[in-house]
């Protein structure tokens, strides 16, 4: 295995954790920092809408045209971000509503006294599912990112791991609500992230013995449409509940201007 596909999946991996690490936060901090929150959501949309467009469509469209032809690599490039985007809206549309992991949740309801809730435990359980095959597309997106250019890899697996965080609170929420116990409730909420590098790992496996030209770009143009997708559908309408709209704002031209430089620096 080459030492790019070992860094392209210890990024996945990490990116994935971090649900742990909105877990972690869950039990020691006292309030939920919304503000924050808000700003960490929308950079992380920043950085995803920014580099999807800028880089990964484009180095896709290019592969498919210099395999099939400027006409004919367009419009295929076209079809695969478009594809990339209805097969995260898929996933979206199956997560019943009230188990979506995308619900906003915040620290303070931890405070309520627990008590043992087979319902409650349930929706945690279905929440820690959810974002586990949420996570498996964003896996496979950060993998590809990152064996593509590790440079730009770190730069999505930090704008995944941010977005992560608030969904390891909506898991620990109703598991230590309904159980009493932290332990659980940052187990499950750890595990669910675990589905990133799965995701990365069945991809690459099943993908690597044909990963001609006209292959690679079509994964690069989906890839592209999975993060649009994501930031459009789930971080920027979190982001604007977590907190004002003009934060989420700021944090979405902050993520636009870092991954800018990034890319330029790295000419």
């Amino acid at each position: 295995m080459s030492s790019a596909v070992l860094i392209a999946f210890g990024l996945t991996l990490l990116a994935g954790l971090a649900t742990g690490i909105g877990s972690a936060l869950a039990f020691f901090a006292r309030r939920t920092n919304t503000r924050l929150l808000s700003v960490a959501l929308g950079f992380s949309a920043g950085v995803m809408i920014y580099v999807s467009f800028a880089e990964i469509l484009v180095e896709g469209r290019e592969q498919l045209t210099g395999a099939l032809g400027a006409r004919a690599g367009a419009w295929v490039s076209a079809l695969c971000f478009f594809g990339g985007m209805g097969l995260i809206g898929l996933i979206d549309k199956l997560v019943p509503k009230v188990e979506n992991p995308h619900e906003m949740h915040h620290i303070e309801e931890l405070d309520r006294p627990s008590r043992p809730d087979p319902k409650l435990l349930r929706m945690g359980m279905l929440s820690a599912l959810a974002i586990a095959i949420h996570n498996f597309p964003e896996g496979l997106a950060t993998f590809v990112s990152a064996l593509e250019d590790p440079k730009v890899g770190v730069t999505i697996a930090v704008a995944i791991a941010l977005h992560n965080i608030p969904e390891g609170i909506a898991v620990s929420v109703p598991v230590y609500y309904a159980t009493g116990s932290r332990k659980k409730a940052f187990c499950w909420s750890f595990l669910s992230g675990l589905s990133e590098p799965v995701g990365a790992v069945i991809g690459y496996a099943l993908l690597s013995p044909w990963m001609t030209p006209s292959v690679r770009g079509g994964l690069f143009a989906a890839v592209a449409g999975i993060m649009v997708f994501i930031s459009l559908d789930e971080l920027l309408p979190t982001a604007r509940e977590y907190g004002e709209h003009h934060l989420a704002i700021l944090g979405l031209a902050s993520g636009m201007i870092v991954m800018a430089l990034s890319l330029l620096l790295m000419m």
